[in-house]
């Protein structure tokens, strides 16, 4: 079956790749005759058709199904909502293709969702785009808190961090959404740092989606999950970065503040604003750990609330990042001495209860196809009935 050559080039430019640095990552040679660029060039026009270990090689270089080669032109762009970590008239994020590829792994699962769930009458999930960002964060916080029927000193009992927001998600997927754990494609060499994203959602009222980035430090994923619900009120499809000053990113981050620590707790801190930056680191530290959330946040909300200043909280910011690369360095190297969790275990983890029991009842009633289950939960047909058998003897963690 014939190429269209301009599939090759709009595959390497959807991956954020130039001629020679994607000649480069496949591996090609300069020759006596032309260089490797030139020859990825000859490929792109149509003068030479690529072998099937060349596309096998583009297909992993550029993230992409080896199908996507056989397509008589490339696909149109689907909607992958905003991206809330530009802040407007700035130059946007470095484009990521690892993040690109992660979006539309996501998209392509979601679809799959929402057909199930059309196909049972699911009814619509009543809060997606019901709010725009004139109610006050406050006010919408206990909208939200009283629709999940959380309770904040629940989720503080919590044994914990884990434990208290495995309280929060149940409570966010039995309202209606799914909420996952990614960080990655399958593999740790396509990790992609909390530094690149935090968050995506994806508001749709039939089949709402939270991805929270696994790769972040545990305590802050009770508020990212939070954040995200917040664009599922505001019916605001996009993915979310460390931080943000646009105006949507920062009513996003009080809602889930107020949710996790409301104002009026915040005046029992009043003292922190005549503390010395060692005082500070101590006492964030104190609020953070009694209430299972990130001392990040507990900064953040501390600079909102005019309790210490912008060059405080920046001091701050740069402590507790410098902490979480070395702590990344020595957790990377304790689990290559150590092995991590069983494979079952990380992926019934990331995927949630509601997903799994979604595929599980889909599978039994003949609305999925094994193929079809294994796209959704991100494994290979094979291990979909392991997966579905574990998470149901043994819960989703």
């Amino acid at each position: 079956m014939p190429l269209n050559p301009q599939i090759l080039t709009w595959a390497r430019e959807t991956a954020g790749l130039s001629v020679e640095e994607a000649a480069d990552a496949l591996g090609f040679k300069d020759s006596r005759d032309r260089t490797a660029a030139e020859r990825l060039e000859a490929l792109e026009v149509g003068a030479e058709e690529p072998s099937r270990s060349v596309l096998l090689n583009m297909a992993r270089t550029y993230h992409r199904s080896l199908l996507v080669f056989y397509l008589s032109e490339p696909p149109p762009t689907g909607d992958r909502g905003q991206d809330f970590r530009r802040v407007p008239g700035t130059t946007p994020p470095e484009f990521d293709p690892t993040l690109d590829a992660l979006i539309r792994d996501v998209r392509g699962r979601q679809a799959i969702v929402k057909d199930l769930l059309e196909q049972a009458e699911h009814r619509r999930v009543d809060y997606v785009a019901s709010v725009t960002p004139d109610v006050p964060p406050q006010e919408l916080a206990q909208r939200v808190t009283k629709r999940l029927d959380f309770s904040l000193t629940e989720f503080r009992k919590q044994p914990t961090e884990e434990a208290a927001f495995g309280y929060l998600r149940g409570k966010v997927e039995a309202s209606g959404a799914f909420v996952l754990l990614l960080g990655d494609l399958g593999s740790h060499h396509t990790s992609i740092p909390s530094s690149v994203f935090r968050g995506y959602a994806v508001a749709d009222p039939i089949a709402p989606f939270i991805v929270v980035n696994d790769k972040d430090a545990h305590l802050a994923w009770a508020f990212t999950a939070l954040h995200e619900l917040t664009h599922l009120w505001l019916g605001a499809t996009g993915v979310s970065g460390e931080a943000s000053d646009t105006q949507i990113e920062v009513y996003c981050n009080t809602v889930a503040g107020e949710m996790l620590l409301p104002g009026q707790e915040l005046n029992e801190f009043r003292w922190l604003s005549q503390a010395s930056l060692h005082q500070t680191v101590d006492g964030v530290a104190q609020i953070a750990r009694a209430r299972h959330i990130s001392r990040p946040m507990v900064a953040y909300r501390l600079l909102r609330a005019n309790v210490i200043t912008r060059v405080r909280w920046r001091e701050l910011d740069r402590h507790y990042k410098d902490e979480w690369t070395a702590s990344q360095n020595q957790r990377a190297s304790k689990d290559k001495n150590e092995g991590g969790p069983s494979y079952y275990v990380v992926k019934r983890h990331r995927l949630g209860q509601a997903l799994l029991e979604l595929v599980k009842n889909s599978l039994a009633e003949g609305f999925l196809t094994h193929t079809k289950a294994g796209q959704v939960l991100g494994v290979k047909p094979r291990n979909v009935d392991p997966l579905i058998y574990l998470a149901g003897m043994r819960g989703s963690h």
